[in-house]
């Protein structure tokens, strides 16, 4: 029985130490033996015990580095292994990034720029008027109340990010005064609404004073609106 333990603690050291070199522990297993003096057993203690000073790495783990420059005995001496000349034996050239021609002039250089990108561009939704008494017939928007960036929103008029800018197609269909607030207004929409006794607000919001109004529930404390830059 009592061999039969040192086996298996031997074992379960082979399998949490796997990864290392078990040398001195394979040396020492030989030592757990059993000598018997009438019905008694004596286990002979092992030499060595496992330690941090006996672990090691398995062999071929660990690579040396490459040290270049160190005389031609070395094999890696005077041109350090990059050969004669050529573009792969400079310094910092070895490998070009994209877009190198060689040293000719390369295509994104040839062609001048034209034009640019707003980047504080705002990307607004159009919203018809015909499209407004739609939804008013349908009970979808109350006309007796102002009609808000928020109303609209909610009552999935259009989908916008940046906000809503109102157009006058359709404007002969519309025959409701309203009250609304919009980005932007064309002259046509403001003149129609005005026709039939409405009114036409263009408000500005900033992405986080837009982002409170359809969304209050986000915010623990509404932030204030932004003034317009311009």
């Amino acid at each position: 029985m009592a061999t039969l333990r040192i086996t298996r603690a031997v074992n379960l050291l082979h399998r949490q130490f796997s990864g290392f070199n078990l040398g001195p522990i394979q040396r020492m297993s030989h030592l757990h033996t059993t000598r018997a003096i009438g019905t008694v057993f004596r286990i002979d203690r092992p030499a060595q015990f496992v330690s941090l000073n006996n672990l090691r790495d398995n062999k071929g783990s660990r690579k040396t580095k490459k040290r270049v420059g160190r005389g031609h005995g070395s094999g890696h001496g005077k041109t350090c292994g990059r050969g004669q000349k050529g573009q792969k034996s400079r310094s910092g050239n070895s490998k070009p990034g994209p877009g190198f021609e060689g040293g000719q002039t390369p295509l994104m250089r040839v062609f001048p720029k034209r034009g640019f990108k707003n980047a504080h561009a705002r990307d607004l939704q159009p919203l018809n008027l015909d499209k407004i008494q739609h939804w008013i017939n349908t009970g979808r928007l109350d006309a007796s109340k102002p009609i808000t960036l928020k109303s609209i929103y909610d009552a999935n008029l259009v989908k916008f990010k940046d906000g809503v800018s109102l157009l006058g197609r359709g404007s002969g269909y519309l025959q409701v005064p309203i009250t609304i607030e919009v980005t932007r207004a064309s002259k046509e929409a403001i003149k129609r609404v005005e026709e039939l006794g409405g009114r036409v607000v263009c408000v500005y919001h900033n992405k986080l004073a837009l982002r409170a109004l359809l969304k209050p529930e986000k915010f623990a404390i509404l932030p204030k609106s932004a003034m317009p830059m311009t």
